[in-house]
């Protein structure tokens, strides 16, 4: 893995341990000499991971939408800026950019990126990893209800063990390293899962 994709809040969130674990994780990316790919902003949780990526001597690399760039939230101080026509240019050119996929704390836009590059992983578009860093138990109700997802059979097992969580970074990043797309499988009868 050379970079990895990090979807997160524009909003720093409730609590600081958000921005803390941002931090923390920045670190992580920088001792392994991984590069971050992000959504461009300079505010919330996103800011917080591209400021100590940057001032710890990383590599930043920013994707942000004109109309974003517009109302002047893109980073100044990136290694890169990718500015893009839209959000679905600026998800296709973060999947392009990115050897791997984050989700730490965010909104409904962070869920989103989640959800659509853990879903072409599961079409087979991708084999990159995809995971959840559990902050503070943010992800906590979405691990259960996936869980619960599971158990009815609207997800396929080996669906739901793609994605992978971790509530510290050092392992998380241990666990994509060593990640390996799973084989496409069918659906087993009732009772022999």
């Amino acid at each position: 893995m050379r970079d990895i994709c990090v979807y997160c809040g524009s909003s720093p969130g409730r609590r600081e341990e958000y921005v803390e674990a941002a931090r923390a994780f920045a670190g992580e990316l920088v001792a392994r000499d991984l590069g971050l790919v992000y959504g461009g902003a300079s505010v919330g949780v996103m800011g917080a991971v591209a400021d100590a990526v940057l001032a710890q001597g990383g590599r930043v690399t920013g994707v942000i939408p004109q109309a974003l760039q517009d109302k002047e939230i893109a980073h100044p101080a990136l290694t890169d800026l990718h500015i893009t026509g839209s959000m679905h240019e600026r998800k296709t050119k973060m999947a392009e950019l990115s050897d791997g996929f984050v989700a730490m704390p965010g909104g409904v836009g962070t869920l989103e990126e989640l959800f659509e590059i853990w879903t072409w992983g599961q079409l087979g578009w991708h084999g990159k990893p995809c995971a959840v860093l559990n902050v503070a138990g943010y992800y906590d109700g979405l691990i259960r209800f996936l869980d619960h997802a599971a158990d009815e059979q609207f997800l396929r097992p080996w669906h739901r063990d793609m994605l992978l969580v971790e509530e510290q970074p050092a392992r998380l990043l241990e666990r994509m390293a060593d990640y390996q797309k799973p084989q496409a499988k069918t659906w087993v009868k009732k009772g022999e899962l």
